[in-house]
């Protein structure tokens, strides 16, 4: 073997050499780091997994106890057997067509003997199921009960107050409160509105007050009646300014204005005609509108 010719394979140069102990160096280092370091990562814990899984205990055991819980066994009436119940509980064909036939007649078995005579079943299905068998109450106590119907006592109720037909525009609120449905607040309510208006013209006026139902309006009309009062400032639509039909619960400022805009250019209102033929004016309540002007 030539030594010398293999000793040309570790001849190496400086830079070499230098390339070489730093690999060494590197790759201890990188032992040593491996060695040292905890590769174990820590779990992140989840509330709200943690919650659930405390719970799966609970479930399970729960589980548990229903699977070795002897299934509740509850009792009923014969006579409303079905195919299905019927077969379940070990009846024939035939056994349960005798029954279905015999409640056809509306007839009704009373006893476990009668419902085997009907049926046809052998002795020891009757063992079986007749203590699941529930009879009526009158049934099984006949003697309990009388044939003859019990006396009813004719119970009185208070006469309704009868409530006299007042003026609304007279009416306070203790008035008011008296009618069924309204309280303290829809009384205050149809106070504040008469205010505003001056007065009620027409029972119609109700439909209007926010809260009042149908039943409640009808009630008002049946004890109450609108008098208009001989003290009712009504508004001359011809000579009113633009601020006193503004002002007006009926009008909004924009009809009020085209109020006094077609006054200005055809002339003044003979009657309520000539003014719902304004834009915007509102023709369904043009004849309680009427009763607070005058032209």
């Amino acid at each position: 073997m030539n030594f010398r010719s293999f000793k040309l394979y570790f001849h190496f140069t400086k830079y070499q050499r230098t390339g070489i102990f730093l690999l060494f160096i590197i790759i201890i280092g990188l032992q040593l780091f491996y060695l040292f370091s905890d590769f174990n990562v820590s779990e992140q814990t989840n509330p709200e997994k943690e919650k659930w899984l405390s719970l799966q205990s609970e479930i399970d055991n729960e589980k548990a106890v229903k699977k070795n819980t002897k299934p509740t066994i509850f009792l009923f009436n014969p006579n409303f057997i079905s195919d299905y119940k019927g077969y379940k509980l070990g009846m024939t064909v035939q056994e349960i067509d005798r029954l279905m036939a015999f409640r056809k007649q509306n007839k009704f078995v009373n006893s476990a003997e009668e419902f085997q005579k009907v049926t046809g079943i052998s002795d020891s299905l009757l063992n079986k199921i007749s203590p699941l068998f529930k009879f009526p109450n009158w049934v099984q106590h006949k003697t309990e009960f009388k044939s003859n119907k019990p006396d009813f006592v004719k119970k009185e109720f208070p006469k309704k107050e009868k409530l006299p037909v007042l003026d609304i525009n007279q009416a306070t609120q203790e008035d008011l409160m008296k009618i069924y449905g309204i309280g303290e607040g829809l009384s205050s309510r149809i106070l504040k509105q008469k205010e505003i208006l001056g007065c009620f013209v027409s029972m119609e006026q109700m439909k209007d007050i926010w809260g009042l139902s149908p039943e409640v309006v009808s009630e008002l009309n049946s004890h109450f009646k609108a008098i208009i009062p001989p003290t009712l400032k009504k508004i001359n639509v011809n000579d009113a300014s633009l601020k006193e039909l503004a002002q007006f619960s009926y009008f909004r400022y924009g009809l009020a204005k085209q109020i006094v805009t077609y006054r200005s250019m055809n002339g003044n209102f003979e009657n309520i005609e000539d003014l719902a033929k304004i834009k915007d004016f509102p023709v369904e309540k043009a004849k309680i509108i009427s009763l607070y002007l005058e032209f």
